[in-house]
C-alpha cells in the first residue's frame, strides 16, 4: 500500500463544545474513547478529537503506512524533524513529525496490518 492521508484530529481546549459543535453543524456522531479523546463518525474522513494536556496545537494530518520503522527513515532523510517518538494507541503504533514547512503530521501502522 502507498502511503495516504487515512485520518484527521482537531486538537481542542473544549473537547465536549468542539464534539456537540460537529454534531450539530455537520450531523457527525462521535465515538468516546475517554475523557480527551472523541473519534469521528460519517465525516467522509475518519479522524477526531483530541482533547489530551498534550496535544498539537494545530490539525493533524495522518497518513497510513505499512511499515512505520521504514517511513520513519524515510521522512528523516526528507528533511522532517521526529516531535514524537513511536509510541501506542489503541488502533496501533505511530509517530508524529514536522515536516521542512512546519506543518506537524503523523504517520501510523494498524494493528490490523
Amino acid at each position: 500500500m502507498a502511503e495516504r492521508i487515512d485520518y484527521i484530529e482537531f486538537p481542542s481546549g473544549a473537547i465536549g463544545q468542539s464534539s456537540a459543535f460537529f454534531e450539530k453543524a455537520f450531523g457527525w456522531s462521535m465515538v468516546s474513547y475517554g475523557p480527551d479523546y472523541q473519534a469521528l463518525e460519517g465525516a467522509g474522513l475518519d479522524g477526531g478529537i483530541d482533547g489530551s494536556a498534550d496535544r498539537v496545537a494545530a490539525t493533524v494530518a495522518v497518513v497510513r503506512t505499512d511499515d512505520l520503522d521504514d517511513a520513519e527513515r524515510r521522512v528523516i532523510a526528507a528533511g522532517g524533524v521526529i516531535t514524537q517518538p513511536q509510541f501506542d494507541f489503541p488502533g496501533g503504533r505511530r509517530f508524529h513529525f514536522r515536516e521542512p514547512g512546519g506543518n506537524e503530521l503523523a504517520v501510523y501502522v494498524s494493528r490490523e496490518a
